[in-house]
């Protein structure tokens, strides 16, 4: 039951997070700054109880969510030692020795109602086409290593230049903890040894150790893989994906820095799995993702610590997981954010956006009362609707592949695959086109990006795309790729952006109280 604040106004809503870390901390310091006046907002988590801490790697949507908060992007970079991350380098995924970049923001430019990269097909098979990436201003400056704010407006031609940011993950959960508690969030310290249901079957509280009951409305499941809440207490059940997405431990371990950071977080293809690179200012997370039946725990470990830039600064870290979603994510009374709602693996770095999304659903669907059934109902569905298509973005980096005679990778190249990721090969395949429905996250480029640089190359182009002498078309591709360079020309280095507005705080950040 809702209660009012000291008995007098409105009854508050009473808001349990249980679990801290990244997500728990994600959610209590939205709710504190958000939803501060219709909440009472409460956040359990013991000290004892590690956190995963691997999601250090973001997408442009992150500067949503710190906006929404009120962060000043300098601080931020400040306390979490964060760097700029313009994309996602793909090594070794087609076959050994290739890469590509997945850039944030576009690919070119059209002309009229005909995409880009229609023209650059055409140009390809004249044999006066440059590499894909070569015509996003964000992938020529990621490999340049130079960044800078771009407005479009201000800086015609040039595009947008979206960004994200590589972080910290403790680091952030830390700084957003500050946050929430001077947003009114209480913190309650303890592991929890209970869960009481009310007659009805919703939540009624959680006991800590020590007795102590905290009791609330809505109850929001950060507990990590656990998923205290909604799986151990309320029985929710978990779909495995394993068939699709094989991978289901990794390893972590942080490296010095030997090099400035590069703008970009680097995936590496491995026999039995991949290789993360994450740069921030003070070290390089490093992880190898891998599947564990095509590899023994002691070979993924040798494999992640001979392949560093520099010295590793501790013992690789195991995680186990299953890769997959939650039957339902919110439950009665209950729902799961984070890893307690499923996990799907950071290669294209949506954790972190996951925790996010959720948020902004909760806060959209927050009752006013008793939680309608059709309300839920909704919440599901955008949420499994988001998760599948993730989902089936990630299957695609690893079935397109031509790394033949490795059984990882024969095995997903020969895979059958998800109904929606079949119609959208099929039609690329047969006519160049991308489709996106409703509000799935990964755009026309990204697919495009991801698409062509792991070999997957269309029958056809657009027919307009051939009103172009070839020699108005290597003017148009050369003016393209030209104002990307000269764009990025301009832009100072990443590192000299750092030093400028975000070095690291001398004195490291106390994450542990």
């Amino acid at each position: 039951m809702m209660q009012s604040d000291q008995g007098t106004g409105p009854a508050k809503i009473r808001v349990v997070i249980v679990g801290g870390g990244t997500a728990g901390w994600m959610t209590a310091a939205a709710f504190g700054r958000l939803a501060g006046a219709a909440c009472q907002v409460t956040l359990v988590e013991s000290e004892a109880i590690g956190t995963v801490g691997v999601g250090e790697a973001t997408i442009p949507q992150i500067q949503l969510f710190n906006a929404a908060l009120g962060l000043d992007e300098a601080e931020f970079l400040r306390e979490t030692s964060g760097t700029i991350k313009l994309g996602i380098e793909f090594r070794d995924w087609l076959r050994p020795g290739h890469a590509y970049m997945h850039g944030f923001g576009t690919i070119g430019r059209g002309l009229g109602l005909t995409p880009f990269h229609h023209y650059w097909l055409r140009a390809r098979a004249l044999g006066i086409a440059d590499a894909f990436g070569a015509y996003g201003l964000n992938n020529v400056a990621a490999y340049a290593g130079r960044f800078a704010r771009v407005d479009p407006v201000r800086h015609a031609p040039a595009p947008a230049m979206p960004y994200a940011f590589h972080f910290d993950a403790a680091r952030y959960a830390a700084y957003l903890r500050d946050k929430a508690e001077a947003a009114g969030v209480a913190r309650v310290e303890g592991r929890i040894i209970g869960t009481r249901l009310a007659d009805n079957g919703d939540i009624a509280g959680v006991t800590i150790e020590g007795g102590r009951e905290v009791t609330g409305d809505l109850f929001i499941d950060c507990s990590g893989f656990r998923a205290l809440l909604i799986g151990e207490a309320l029985g929710v059940g978990y779909e495995d994906w394993r068939d699709w997405l094989p991978c289901d431990r990794a390893l972590a371990v942080p490296s010095e820095n030997v090099a400035p950071p590069d703008p970009f977080t680097r995936a590496t293809a491995r026999t039995a799995g991949w290789q993360w690179r994450i740069p921030l200012q003070h070290r390089t997370g490093n992880g190898y993702v891998y599947a564990s039946r095509f590899v023994s725990d002691d070979a993924a470990a040798a494999t992640l610590l001979a392949n560093l830039d520099g010295p590793a600064l501790g013992d690789p870290r195991p995680l186990r997981f299953t890769p997959g979603k939650r039957r339902t994510f919110w439950h009665r009374n209950c729902v799961a954010v984070g890893l307690a709602s499923g996990f799907l693996e950071p290669l294209e770095s949506t954790s972190i956006h996951l925790v996010q999304t959720a948020i902004s659903r909760i806060l959209a669907f927050l009752p006013a009362g008793a939680m309608a059934e059709a309300d839920r109902a909704e919440y599901n569905r955008l949420t499994h609707f988001e998760y599948d298509h993730i989902r089936d973005f990630l299957v695609l980096h690893y079935h397109a592949n031509q790394r033949h005679g490795e059984p990882l990778w024969d095995h997903v190249r020969t895979m059958a695959l998800p109904g929606e990721l079949v119609r959208k090969l099929d039609l690329f395949r047969a006519s160049a086109r991308v489709s996106r429905r409703e509000d799935e996250l990964f755009a026309e480029p990204g697919w495009l990006q991801v698409l062509i640089g792991q070999g997957v190359l269309p029958d056809a182009w657009h027919p307009l795309a051939d009103a172009l002498t070839p020699g108005q078309l290597a003017d148009f591709l050369g003016a393209v790729r030209d104002i990307a360079a000269n764009a990025v020309s301009a832009m100072p280095s990443h590192t000299r952006f750092l030093d400028g507005i975000a070095a690291a705080p001398a004195t490291p950040l106390k994450v542990a109280r």
